[in-house]
């Protein structure tokens, strides 16, 4: 009897659709990145270095130069002219670039070596099969 009661029991678990939910409610990877630099950065975790204190150096003026032309951008002949001198291509290529989340020092370094040694290894299996293909030819076909 205890048998008859797991067999129905598996025969309406078989029958049953499984329906599944999908998430509305979850984060992208690159909504979780800027959470957790946002997070570090208030946390005061984030370490600065010499490079983001270059770059944010060197693109200041650049910014300011940015924001007169916002400013300007206010009247149709500046817009006009903004987007002869800089085009949609630029905008959004930058747009984009500000959206990345760049890999940590380590990762690079890693991934570095790892092309280095992927290459190193190609171009000298390529050097072998081209040695022993030249003497092949050189033996059977220039004889």
């Amino acid at each position: 009897m205890a048998d008859d009661k797991n067999l129905e029991s598996e025969q309406d678990n078989q029958s049953a659709p499984v329906k599944r939910r999908l998430r509305t409610n979850s984060e992208t990877v690159r909504e979780r990145t800027a959470k957790a630099q946002q997070q570090r950065v208030s946390d005061g975790t984030a370490k600065p270095n010499v490079f983001s204190a270059f770059g944010n150096g060197f693109i200041w003026p650049l910014r300011q130069i940015g924001r007169a032309f916002a400013k300007l951008g206010k009247f149709r002949v500046f817009r006009i002219i903004g987007r002869i001198l800089y085009p949609r291509y630029f905008r959004s290529s930058i747009a984009e670039l500000r959206q990345v989340s760049w890999p940590d020092r380590l990762t690079t370094l890693r991934l570095t070596y790892a092309v280095i040694i992927f290459s190193v290894l190609f171009g000298a299996i390529v050097a072998i099969v081209d040695f022993g293909l030249d003497k092949l030819f050189k033996e059977f076909i220039i004889k």
